[in-house]
């Protein structure tokens, strides 16, 4: 106590352990002050397990995936700070009356103004909030102006200019999700969509356009042209060098034959790849659109209505040194069009930009960003009303199974742990304890630790779509049948069904009973295995001789159809003499020890017969009984990514619980495909059972009155038969032995 600061704890014996029990709303309250080595857990995940990730993760104050003791106390402290009292978590119910709410705490002031907030913004009448409430932020903030966030929307304002100013800005630079779930700005978004707008309206004035408004599309016609333009120009200059070279340079007629029997529409592509013109050796480009080559002359003809007739009116061709004065007057326009700013906004036109620099309302837009943002506070305790609702459903789940586990350990068959994922439904048998598998290479790590007989499963959800993994613990009944690839059906928490797989079984014992059984099961086993290992050597055997005479009588005969060889009685009568051997002497054993066990009292049989018992299945019962009481489900969570910090013991009469076998009602049914042999089953089993209870009757004398003494009795008997009677011949003396006359 000395440790826990003097905070009287109570504490209970749970599941074989002793434990802290959390019973009050003072527990919670100094849960701060409970040694961190008192815990039943240090830590545990936030996904996997059967308890809301939103509550889980709220708790997770460092996002690190874990929830450990430290987030466990502030979450306490948070809450005692929140509620007048820590008791209404024990309702854990996902409600809350305002006038639960603490207001003389600075927490419980501003959970209480977000709470009577998301009423009123609701439209909501009473003092009660619940978490369907909370759970959508957009039907909170739908009816609301201004919800604190910095985002403002078209719904913010009603001045007309402000309207189509901010949905200008949303439609150029951008938009921020509202909490309303309307397309909003921010302050940075306006400054950014001011800003561009001023760039684009200083370049726009900048504009060079050495051909007015038809600037843009000659730039255009002349980069399309260009290097078709260029071609042509060397080919000139490679003509005027050889004149034997101008024919090749230009169309040759086979070209034209070529696409001549084709739809000429259709060949675009390879006409474009023709020269631009006919070559002219004094290196001069006509500007008569008729001699261009079809494919170009759009381009070419844009170029000469708006640059050649400009330039070169009084000329009917150009140079190579004319065309480069063309490109580069156009260079300016080119340089002022890779400046460009602003472009963002270009979409608007010049003219509304002008307009929307020229009423200059950003500094108006802004006061209604900072308008917003006053009641951020107010609004972000929205999420504390929230939180507060979960956590008064959750947080004791979250205690007991952290704490105490007392969920697990309960009596109530609708109570389960948060680790507990379902129900496995597998060889007549239910399994309540099956946990979701994270890391399949650190279960197989850890978990053979547990002492457990684990079934890992794989589950596919048809309905979902999804796979997962999980491990179920049997705890009771049998296990001949469970093997790997075993097919079964595993029923989630919600009551979903996935088809599962057994992929992998950790084998260890499961109940006294199976203990009992399994040396002889073993025995069979062994047994069977070397049966068929030898009817294998044998048939393998004779298989080879087989083959090696057919081979031999083939290769001395020629090939001939095989013919099967006749009934070999000798063979089969060596066959038989060994079965017979093998059973006399097993009859001359059990004479043997029958004669060795002649004159014991009937007790000392039994004494016997379970002597016989414990040597075979006692060794396997104690140890199964020393593994039984210490099965421990801690390894299988630290294999799943918990960090416990006690014993979770899974005794033999707390197993039988987890492990639910099918029950059947004691009736007669009559079978109509039931082997017809089991009648002689039944004759033979109900003969061994008189010949048990006939050796018993005999060996305890208890038949002397209808003739059939036993032991000292019937060679008195003999004894004074032999006195009376004179001394017959060697050869009739009597069949006592000299050891019983003695008697």
């Amino acid at each position: 106590m000395e440790k826990n600061k003097g905070y009287k704890w109570s504490f209970a014996g749970v599941g074989g352990v002793t434990r802290v029990n959390i019973v009050k709303g003072e527990d919670i309250a100094h849960l701060g002050e409970l040694d961190q080595k008192l815990w039943t857990v240090l830590s545990c995940p936030v996904k996997g397990l059967e308890l809301d990730e939103r509550t889980l993760a709220m708790m997770d104050y460092d996002n690190d995936g874990k929830i450990r003791v430290p987030e466990v106390v502030e979450t306490a402290e948070w809450l005692t700070s929140v509620l007048k009292t820590n008791d209404l978590l024990f309702a854990q119910k996902g409600e809350i009356r305002l006038s639960d709410i603490d207001e003389t705490t600075d927490n419980g002031k501003r959970v209480l103004a977000s709470a009577k907030r998301i009423l009123n913004n609701l439209g909501k009448d009473g003092d009660t909030l619940t978490i369907a409430d909370t759970a959508d932020s957009m039907a909170i903030f739908a009816k609301t102006k201004f919800n604190g966030d910095g985002v403002i929307t078209a719904n913010s304002t009603d001045d007309a200019d402000l309207k189509s100013v901010i949905e200008a800005c949303i439609k150029t630079v951008g938009s921020t999700a509202d909490r309303s779930g309307d397309a909003g700005v921010t302050a940075e978004q306006i400054e950014a969509f001011y800003t561009a707008c001023a760039d684009y309206d200083v370049w726009q004035k900048a504009a060079v356009l050495p051909y007015g408004d038809g600037t843009a599309a000659a730039l255009a016609a002349w980069q399309s042209i260009k290097p078709k333009v260029d071609d042509y120009f060397l080919r000139c200059k490679l003509s005027a060098f050889d004149s034997g070279a101008e024919a090749p340079l230009n169309v040759a007629q086979s070209q034209f034959e070529a696409i001549s029997d084709k739809n000429l529409t259709e060949c675009g592509d390879e006409i474009a790849e023709y020269p631009l013109s006919k070559i002219d050796t004094k290196g001069r480009l006509t500007l008569k659109i008729e001699a261009i080559n079809p494919a170009w002359q759009a381009a070419f003809g844009t170029l000469k209505s708006i640059v050649f007739d400009a330039d070169f009116a009084k000329k009917d061709a150009i140079s190579e040194a004319d065309w480069q004065s063309v490109g580069q007057k156009l260079a300016p326009f080119v340089a002022w069009l890779d400046s460009k700013k602003g472009a963002d906004v270009e979409s608007l036109g010049v003219e509304l930009i002008d307009k929307i620099l020229k009423d200059n309302r950003k500094s108006d837009l802004l006061a209604i960003v900072e308008q917003d943002k006053a009641l951020e506070s107010e609004a972000n305790s929205i999420s504390e009303v929230d939180k507060l609702l979960h956590l008064c459903r959750d947080f004791y789940t979250l205690l007991k199974n952290f704490v105490t586990l007392t969920d697990f350990y309960s009596k109530d068959t609708g109570v389960k742990a948060i680790f507990q994922a379902g129900t496995l439904y597998i060889d007549q048998r239910s399994c309540d304890l099956c946990i979701k598998v994270s890391d399949m290479d650190k279960h197989n790590a850890m978990a053979s630790f547990s002492g457990m007989f684990l079934i890992y499963c794989d589950c596919v959800s048809k309905t979902k779509g999804t796979t997962m993994k999980i491990v179920a613990v049997m705890t009771n009944g049998e296990v001949n049948n469970l093997t790997v690839g075993k097919n079964a059906v595993f029923y989630d928490r919600s009551g979903l069904d996935w088809d599962a797989t057994v992929v992998k079984i950790i084998e260890n014992p499961i109940s006294i009973r199976q203990a009992f059984w399994s040396p002889y099961r073993r025995m069979s086993v062994w047994v069977e295995n070397m049966i068929n290992k030898r009817a294998a050597e044998k048939d393998a055997k004779m298989m080879e001789e087989t083959t090696a005479k057919l081979a031999a009588k083939t290769a001395a005969d020629g090939e001939k159809p095989a013919v099967t060889p006749p009934f070999d009685i000798a063979k089969f009568a060596g066959i038989f003499a060994a079965i017979g051997m093998a059973l006399g002497m097993i009859g001359t054993a059990l004479v043997n020890v029958a004669d060795e066990l002649k004159g014991l009292h009937w007790y000392q049989y039994l004494a016997i017969f379970l002597g016989i018992i414990v040597i075979i299945s006692g060794p396997s019962m104690i140890m199964a009984w020393l593994k039984l009481r210490k099965r421990n489900l801690a390894q299988v969570l630290n294999a799943n990514g918990w960090a416990v910090n006690a014993d979770i013991l899974v005794n033999i009469i707390f197993g039988a619980t987890l492990t639910k076998i099918a029950k059947y009602p004691k009736v007669r049914l009559k079978d109509p495909f039931a082997e017809k042999g089991v009648v002689w089953k039944r004759i033979f089993w109900i003969i061994i059972l008189l010949a048990a209870i006939f050796a018993g009757l005999y060996f305890t004398n208890k038949l002397e009155r209808f003739g059939l003494p036993y032991g000292k009795k019937a060679c008195a008997e003999n004894v004074e038969a032999c006195t009376e009677a004179p001394a017959p011949a060697a050869a009739e003396a009597p069949a006592c032995a000299d050891s019983t006359i003695a008697e």
